[in-house]
């Protein structure tokens, strides 16, 4: 083998590549970059959201790596790369997979509780935005179920499992949908004291779950996914509560069915963010 050939090995090998990322610009961005290079040839990734560029040392071509990132539509671009020493190179630590086990099975458990709660309160106060909530918390339950099945299996079964929960979560928002659909055509005014109350005991569960699954969020691709559920459903409990404050407020079921229309939408976007990961 001549020079020139070990210096190309090498550097296919181990190299550190450095991306501009200009769509990058929140934690949940980051956690789709990682998942969609869970199952690359990476040994590590540093982030810099503020600058909006991404560090990373990988096996094979960084063209390899820039395919990976551009269908997430983030603009990713390659800045530079080269040949990285052996004593640069950083592997990740390894998860804790019974510490990750023991939390799936909490958030599991909150999540099948509060889908049920939620569920019954939504039929009762004839609120679509707190139906739609359940469905998001059943997705979240499936989730976690398929991320149990993930524990300490290699990163492919990871991806695979984090698909699985993109297209549990793509038909839940279509059920979602269809009961904001079915409210409207209904007509019926939604009970908003009873919104707001089961919307503040979801938003609590929400909380306790982001807390527990963000001591792990750095572990596998089923661990990040369900951190990006948990987060969204902070922010989806929260719409539920300002709607059921302008229904009381207005006298109108609108801002029920509104809020219901963009949670659908949101567990729709979030499943098809999944689903793109393939």
């Amino acid at each position: 083998m001549t020079g020139r050939d070990e210096a190309a090995e090498s550097e296919a090998a181990h190299s550190r590549s450095v991306f501009r990322i200009p769509g990058m610009d929140c934690p949940s961005e980051e956690q789709m970059i990682r998942m969609r290079l869970a199952d690359a040839p990476v040994a590590a990734l540093k982030f810099d959201l503020a600058g909006r560029r991404l560090t990373v040392d990988h096996a094979g071509e960084a063209a390899a790596i820039l395919a990976r990132l551009v269908p997430l539509g983030y603009g990713a671009e390659l800045a530079e790369s080269r040949p990285l020493a052996g004593a640069e190179s950083q592997a990740a630590p390894p998860g804790d997979d019974a510490a990750e086990a023991r939390v799936l099975w909490v958030l599991l458990a909150i999540n099948a509780v509060m889908f049920v709660v939620e569920i019954g309160a939504g039929l009762w106060a004839r609120s679509a935005g707190l139906v739609a909530d359940a469905m998001d918390m059943f997705a979240d339950a499936a989730v976690y179920g398929v991320a149990l099945y993930a524990v300490g299996r290699a990163a492919q079964h990871k991806l695979s499992a984090a698909r699985l929960a993109g297209v549990l979560q793509l038909v839940l928002a279509l059920g979602a949908l269809a009961e904001v659909a079915r409210r409207v055509m209904g007509g019926a005014l939604p009970e908003p004291v009873g919104m707001m109350g089961i919307s503040l005991l979801a938003l609590a569960a929400n909380v306790a779950c982001l807390v527990l699954i963000s001591r792990h969020r750095e572990g596998g691709v089923h661990m990040k996914a369900s951190y990006i559920f948990s987060a969204n459903d902070v922010i989806a409990n929260l719409g539920v509560i300002a709607a059921g404050a302008l229904v009381a407020w207005t006298g109108s079921a609108w801002p029920d069915w509104l809020i219901g229309a963009v949670i659908g939408v949101v567990v729709l976007i979030g499943a098809v963010r999944i689903l793109r990961l393939g």
